[in-house]
This record gives C-alpha cells, sequence and structure tokens, in this order.
C-alpha cells in the first residue's frame, strides 16, 4: 500500500508535465501554421490545457494535506508540482501577449524559440518519468543536463530574436509587440530550467 501511495505522487508529476507538453505542442502548431484569425480560438484552447493542469495539481495538493507519510518532504512535492504548473502558465503567457498585442505574422526566431520549448518539455516528462527511480537512476542527471542545455539554447535564440527584430524591423508597433513575446518565450525555457532545478534540488537532499 505504502508503494501504491509513493507512486500517486511520482505518476501525478508525469501527468502534470504531460500538460505542459500538451501546451507547447500547441503553441508549436500555433507559431507553424499561424492564422491571426484563429487566434483567439488558441487561446481559449490554450487556456483548456492550463485549467486541466491547475485541476489535476489542486486535486494533489488536497491529497497531501491528508497524507501523514510522503515518499518526499511535503515542500518539495508541493515546490516541484508548483515549478510544473509555472511551465504550463508560462507557454500559456506567450499565447495570450500574441492576441493582446495582435500579432499579425510569426517571425521565425519565434519558430526556433518554439521548438527549444517543446525539446525541454519532452526531456522534463523523460526525467519525471524516471523520477520515482532517482535513487538508482542512471539517466536522470543527463536528462537535467539536457534541460540545463536547452535552455542555454533558448537564451542564446532569444538574444539573437532581439538583435535581427531592431535590425531588420522599423515598425514601433511591432518592435514592441514582438520584444515582450520573445520576453515570454525565453521565460518558458527558464520555467523549464525551474523544474529541473526542483528535481536535482530533491535528488540531492534525498541521496
Amino acid at each position: 500500500m505504502a508503494r501504491k501511495k509513493d507512486e500517486y505522487y511520482y505518476d501525478t508529476f508525469v501527468e502534470l508535465v504531460e500538460y505542459s507538453c500538451k501546451a507547447a505542442d500547441l503553441l508549436n502548431q500555433i507559431v507553424n501554421n499561424f492564422k491571426a484569425d484563429q487566434l483567439l480560438n488558441k487561446v481559449k484552447e490554450m487556456h483548456e490545457i492550463e485549467h486541466a493542469a491547475d485541476e489535476a495539481r489542486h486535486v494533489m495538493t488536497k491529497r497531501l494535506m491528508k497524507e501523514f507519510i510522503t515518499p518526499i518532504e511535503r515542500e518539495d512535492i508541493l515546490g516541484l508540482a508548483n515549478s510544473i504548473d509555472n511551465l504550463t502558465d508560462a507557454i500559456e503567457d506567450v499565447v495570450l501577449r500574441m492576441y493582446m498585442f495582435n500579432i499579425t505574422h510569426i517571425r521565425p526566431y519565434a519558430v526556433k524559440m518554439t521548438s527549444v520549448i517543446v525539446k525541454c518539455c519532452n526531456s522534463l516528462k523523460l526525467a519525471l518519468t524516471e523520477f520515482h527511480n532517482f535513487r538508482k537512476s542512471k539517466t536522470l542527471h543527463e536528462l537535467i543536463v539536457d534541460v540545463n542545455k536547452l535552455e542555454e539554447d533558448g537564451d542564446k535564440l532569444y538574444s539573437e530574436a532581439i538583435r535581427d527584430l531592431y535590425v531588420n524591423c522599423n515598425d514601433f508597433k511591432e518592435v514592441s509587440a514582438w520584444q515582450s513575446t520573445f520576453h515570454f518565450l525565453e521565460k518558458c525555457c527558464d520555467a523549464c530550467e525551474d523544474v529541473s532545478n526542483a528535481i536535482e534540488e530533491i535528488v540531492m537532499k534525498n541521496s
């Protein structure tokens, strides 16, 4: 019975990051097949994913409040769950900004940065699938390193994207809109790294 209780939290971490992956895949679909007149519908679709993720986290939190013994510290469970939730929120924020700023076309660097976000989320899913076995895992550390490397790729793309924007765009409104949108894309990469850092800290505390 104790084993099943332990598995619940690890399984929920995977469930939560699957919502992040769904959000990243939807963002990828939006930027690669962009239709400005469909953006509001995509905002609603993204919010449904984010809301479902919130609900799953709330269910876990309620159970955590009643649990006497947990596989790792309560604050670590809650912290990791919140960091995954923040990632899904960050991806939703990108689409919201695109709608708010009335983005009418996609710049190439947005596609490149979104690709990094998708890869980050997929690596996090692999890491969290392996997380239950963190004391013996031979691959978890490598997966965490992968996420950190991808985050660095995202940082480089962000710098290149902002320079490209200021060099090649003369429309003030477009510069302003895309500067903010690129910032929120970069925040998604940072949020991915926050999840990997949370995993790494738990491993360090419990090894």
